[in-house]
């Protein structure tokens, strides 16, 4: 049978690719991309050609047994995201589960994914920290906050640039405006930028100073 390998893709900086990743991608049957567009620029910059399919949230529940089939039949895949690793707050569970209850071997590259980086370089402690991902939008949101207002890790979401100033306003009232955090974005990217300090002081500078590109929050637990 073949073998499902979940490729880690850079989340800036392009030298963040690894020759693995490259090998493997070029050594597959087929890509399973979650945007062919985004991931047929990186394909073209390192020369891989690949056949690429559709693998997105949208798709992911009809196109799963098709995906187990072929790779019963002896083919091998890689699933690529947008940027980062793969399952990581986009398209990879799904069929990663369905290939682990069919026996089938799945191999996951090390590579880029966002949190890490922003964590340790937040100066917050990172011996034991929770990964929260994206806050939900509305219900639920007021819910899980109140949870994680008595959280002792140190804690890890991810947010669009249009929502930090609710999210951090969120922040400052469910946890207090002297709780620690660090606000990662455009990670290594062009523009990187890493701002630590008091929820408070965090959000002060974004209010005068809009954001743009990815972030992540780490955030102080509770002491």
């Amino acid at each position: 049978m073949g073998k499902l390998f979940i490729v880690p893709t850079p989340i800036g900086n392009l030298e963040d690719m690894t020759f693995r990743a490259i090998r493997v991608l070029k050594e597959v049957d087929f890509i399973l991309a979650e945007d062919t567009r985004t991931s047929g620029k990186l394909l073209k910059h390192f020369e891989v050609s690949t056949q690429m399919y559709s693998h997105h949230m949208h798709n992911e529940h009809k196109t799963l047994e098709m995906i187990v089939n072929r790779l019963k039949q002896g083919g091998n895949a890689a699933l690529i995201s947008d940027a980062g690793t793969p399952a990581i707050s986009d398209p990879g569970f799904l069929l990663t589960r369905a290939c682990v209850e069919e026996g089938l071997e799945v191999d996951c590259l090390p590579g880029a994914t966002a949190f890490v980086p922003a964590l340790v370089n937040s100066g917050l402690p990172n011996d034991k920290f929770i990964f929260e991902g994206f806050l939900p939008v509305k219900k639920g949101r007021q819910t899980r906050l109140q949870l994680l207002a008595e959280e002792t890790r140190t804690m890890i979401f991810y947010e669009s640039p249009h929502k930090l100033l609710k999210t951090l306003q969120h922040f400052k009232e469910y946890f207090g405006g002297e709780r620690q955090i660090s606000v990662s974005r455009e990670i290594s990217k062009l523009h990187e930028e890493t701002q630590r300090g008091e929820v408070q002081k965090v959000l002060e500078y974004y209010t005068q100073k809009p954001p743009k590109g990815e972030i992540v929050i780490i955030v102080e637990g509770k002491k």
